[in-house]
């Protein structure tokens, strides 16, 4: 892709998402990941209905008058996108790839952000880390990140979920509000989920294709692993196998809802070709009843 198609397609996903976030989710956005804690501001003389608790009683003995501390609510956070370029990213059967899905959302999750004056960072990864761009605010620093999503190569097609989230935790010092995005193909990822949403917020975001749901009944099908690179034959005809891979692929949703659920983790479901707006705005919803 050259420079100047690289450019077009930022600038039609710049007006698509920015238009999105203004439209719909930089209110829910801003009423949901609101600043956390108090951060101290001033002293100044103690007046009538202070809390005495705010007393700072060094400057008290040194001008014998009683001052308080002035505390401000601290409007700055740190979102991380934790984003899946593994290969199974490049699949999609309804009109959009999954790394499409997933560039969007980014996106929106960006301007939102960057409306609500936080830093936004980004870690690319698949079975190691592939890119790390640290937080920072703007318009320009978004659609770096923007053209990164559309232009990124991995080195590595696998998964390694786990390994995502340990580097999270090792580079982002301070408490952030942190969206993994992916397929969620990994398995084994239950202990670092933990540990990350310990120390940070953690949002899941699932992007997946009707097609890894459900096998069409379409005879003999060449069909490949994009992680692994292993081709199968598989008889599509046959009822069993059909019933076979629904069940296996209701098994995975049903533990990455158990997992999720345990740890606290807030997670939304995403399909290629369909309205995200719905789920995303649910998710946000969904947070801002339990506060």
């Amino acid at each position: 892709m050259d420079a100047q198609e690289i450019f077009k397609k930022v600038r039609k996903i710049e007006i698509k998402t920015r238009g999105l976030s203004n439209q719909i989710f930089s209110g829910e956005y801003h009423s949901v990941f609101k600043g956390r804690g108090m951060a101290f501001s001033e002293v100044r003389e103690y007046q009538f209905g202070d809390d005495i608790r705010n007393i700072d009683w060094n400057v008290t003995a040194r001008f014998n008058n009683p001052y308080v501390k002035i505390f401000e609510e601290e409007r700055e956070l740190t979102v991380m996108l934790i984003i899946d370029v593994s290969g199974s990213n490049n699949f999609g059967t309804n009109k959009q790839l999954k790394q499409e899905v997933v560039t969007e959302i980014a996106a929106i999750l960006s301007f939102s952000a960057i409306q609500n004056n936080d830093k936004v960072g980004v870690i690319f990864f698949s079975d190691k880390i592939e890119k790390f761009i640290p937080p920072k605010k703007g318009t320009t620093h978004i659609l770096r990140i923007i053209r990164e999503l559309i232009d990124f190569k991995a080195e590595n097609q696998g998964t390694n979920i786990s390994e995502a989230l340990r580097y999270l935790s090792n580079v982002i010092k301070k408490k952030s509000t942190a969206f993994l995005i992916s397929d969620f193909m990994d398995i084994g990822f239950e202990k670092a989920v933990q540990i990350a949403n310990y120390k940070h917020d953690l949002i899941a975001i699932r992007v997946t294709d009707e097609r890894e749901t459900e096998l069409p009944n379409v005879g003999l099908v060449q069909m490949l692993d994009a992680e692994t690179g292993i081709t199968k034959w598989i008889d599509t005809s046959n009822a069993a196998i059909r019933r076979h891979y629904a069940n296996e692929v209701r098994a995975k949703m049903d533990y990455l809802d158990n997992l999720f659920g345990r740890f606290g983790v807030d997670m939304a479901k995403v399909y290629t070709g369909r309205d995200y707006v719905k789920p995303l705005m649910n998710l946000f919803k969904k947070r801002e009843s339990r506060k």
